[in-house]
């Protein structure tokens, strides 16, 4: 994540911020997994992750997610690139309170993936609200062909994924799809024996000094893709990559 400070200073000056995001699970399936659920809702550090149960149109993971600090005029259909978005005004959540951690080890909300045909359609949204592109990750940084556009929700990334090469397709066609969550925790070793098969192999991140894992959704009836990440990479010579 990036400096508290910096992040505590943008919720003041009411910066892009992620405030919720909807999730077409149920409480029960997040509660086997080791977080803590009140009245329909995970919250992890300062977002609420509502989850609001199977949606009947059939969509699964991440369904929406609510913003503030951007402009909703640049919202095409009251979607960002095909991806439904509320705005509303950061007021009271200028300084929101932060959750605890969670039974599983989970205390931050790192990043939101967004998978997209298009790349360059997406930044060009996502400037039309707003936010500000931090880097480009191109295929000579990676080696798999992905690209990887990053933009700062206050304390947490918002980062948005592409092939190589775009569609061409606009939004209406194809648009941009919620893909995931990376959740912080304090310790992989700690989560890993507190879910047992219901964790993937730990192994190091790209960021150096990191570790990752990832959460086998589907053990717990879960219909969100999740990464769980750490800060003790240094600890983990050898581990499966």
């Amino acid at each position: 994540m990036g400096d508290v400070a910096a992040d505590r200073s943008s919720r003041a000056n009411g910066g892009p911020r992620l405030l919720a995001a909807i999730v077409a699970d149920d409480d029960a399936t997040w509660a086997a997994a080791g977080f803590r659920v009140e009245a329909g809702v995970a919250r992890v550090d300062a977002t609420d992750l509502v989850l609001a149960g199977p949606d009947p149109g059939g969509s699964r993971g991440l369904t929406g997610w609510t913003l503030a600090g951007v402009d909703p005029g640049g919202l095409v259909d009251g979607a960002l690139d095909g991806l439904p978005t509320t705005v509303t005004e950061p007021g009271d959540a200028d300084d929101p309170d932060v959750a605890l951690p969670h039974p599983n080890g989970v205390v931050g909300l790192d990043h939101v993936v967004v998978a997209t045909p298009n790349l360059e359609r997406t930044i060009e949204a996502c400037a039309a609200i707003g936010l500000d592109l931090r880097r480009i990750r191109d295929v000579d940084e990676t080696g798999t062909g992905l690209r990887q556009a990053f933009f700062r929700l206050g304390p947490t990334l918002l980062e948005v994924v592409s092939g190589p090469t775009g569609s061409g397709r606009p939004a209406s066609e194809e648009p941009a799809t919620f893909f995931g969550l990376a959740l912080d925790v304090d310790d992989l070793d700690a989560t890993a024996l507190r879910l047992g098969d219901g964790l993937g192999p730990i192994k190091p991140a790209v960021q150096p000094g990191r570790r990752i894992a990832t959460l086998r959704h589907r053990t717990f009836a879960m219909t969100t893709s999740i990464a769980l990440m750490d800060r003790h990479g240094e600890r983990a010579p050898g581990t499966d990559r």
